[in-house]
């Protein structure tokens, strides 16, 4: 009797997991061309073939910034239910954009987050992204900044002279009010492009080494026990491949967790994927994303959502 218990509760829960993942579509956010028309979205099925939603138009404009662009959007759904995006404003500005969604069509007032407004030399606020803290019952917005004169130095190249990048953050329980900025991550290279995925109790954060002379341009790791830090300095060797990669985002699909890059220097993305985080294979060349696609965000949503942006008011 023990046994066929046993083996009703697997045989359950193993429908269960069926019909989630039934109710389930991968989305990807995304921008194109310089961000200047805003929001783009796309679906899978399978994490391997992406489709671009709304005729490949944009669900929404960017108005915030002294260039009103929407660059990098990361979108992550709250405990609140409602989608929260941040995104780069400008290429220097010392602000990072917000709104709110419940359905990813209709969104609130964007704001400006002034993050970097106490730190007058801070020359940017490049792809800003958030994780949930359940330890604090937060989240922590993320970002890349350089600030002249306060980071060791990294040899430059004339492209990029000056710019040397750490990642800052701020921690907000309502996105209303803003805990003022730390220095989040500081290793001894040149950084951008954070994103951490929470994961058996731990924290994965995914981020590029920057370092131009000479370059580096790839995707480490380094993990954490809690979402807020430390994250060791010492990270990973590169995830990545032969190529520059940046904007990494991850998705767990089934038992395999999948992160996507922009190629940027090939003008295509690709993706590797590890069942273990440890051995990552590239399926690059297996992976399909709508033409033009720039650094975006993978994540999951109900099916009721999904049909919804299939028709857009």
């Amino acid at each position: 009797m023990q046994h066929m218990k046993t083996f009703l509760i697997l045989i359950f829960s193993f429908f269960s997991l069926v019909l989630k993942a039934q109710d389930e579509v991968f989305l990807f956010s995304y921008f194109v061309d310089n961000g200047q028309d805003g929001l783009h979205l796309a679906y899978s099925n399978d994490g391997m073939k992406w489709t671009a939603l709304n005729d490949g138009k944009s669900y929404l404009a960017p108005t915030v910034g002294k260039d009103k662009l929407m660059r990098d959007p990361f979108i992550l759904q709250g405990k609140d239910g409602l989608f929260h995006m941040v995104w780069t404003t400008g290429w220097w500005d010392r602000q990072i954009g917000y709104a709110s969604s419940p359905d990813l069509i209709h969104w609130s007032e964007q704001m400006g987050i002034p993050v970097m407004d106490r730190e007058p030399t801070a020359r940017n606020s490049w792809a800003p992204e958030m994780v949930y803290d359940p330890a604090n019952k937060n989240y922590i917005i993320f970002w890349a900044t350089t600030i002249p004169g306060r980071h060791s130095d990294v040899a430059s190249s004339e492209q990029e002279k000056g710019l040397n990048h750490r990642m800052y953050s701020t921690k907000t329980a309502d996105f209303k009010s803003f805990s003022p900025i730390e220095l989040f991550y500081n290793p001894d290279f040149s950084t951008i492009d954070a994103t951490i995925l929470p994961k058996n109790n731990k924290f994965y954060m995914f981020l590029k080494n920057e370092n131009p002379n000479p370059p580096e341009k790839n995707i480490r790791i380094t993990v954490s026990d809690q979402a807020s830090g430390p994250y060791p300095l010492k990270v990973s060797a590169p995830i990545t491949g032969k190529y520059w990669a940046e904007g990494p985002t991850v998705l767990e699909v089934g038992e395999e967790v999948y992160v996507y890059f922009d190629k940027y220097m090939n003008h295509q993305y690709g993706a590797v994927r590890s069942k273990n985080m440890t051995d990552w294979e590239d399926v690059s060349d297996q992976v399909s994303f709508p033409e033009g696609v720039r650094h975006g965000t993978a994540f999951k949503v109900s099916k009721a959502i999904f049909d919804a942006l299939k028709k857009p008011e």
